[in-house]
């Protein structure tokens, strides 16, 4: 499988995701009939490089965060050396 189809076939998963929690909020507002109050739960993680640094609002959000990471460095570390191992 060429670079550009492993790059285009993640950017597409990356979408799938995205749709995925768009849907998810709008079956779980649906659901509750929006008379409940949200909690309000978050997080994010910045790449540098191979090196992440992490950030959340809880413990959940930090652990879901933190295997996130560790696939993303995982696919990183892969693609990084497919190159190698095809020449």
């Amino acid at each position: 499988m060429k670079l550009i189809t492993v790059g285009f076939l993640l950017v597409c998963i990356g979408f799938l995701i995205i749709l995925a929690g768009i849907f998810s909020m709008a079956y779980q507002a649906w659901k509750t009939g929006g008379m409940e109050k949200p909690e309000v739960r978050g997080g994010g993680i910045i790449m540098i490089g191979p090196i992440p640094i992490i950030f959340g609002t809880d413990a959940a959000a930090l652990r879901i965060l933190m295997i996130l990471a560790i696939v993303l460095m995982v696919i990183a570390a892969i693609l990084f050396l497919l190159p190698l191992r095809m020449s």
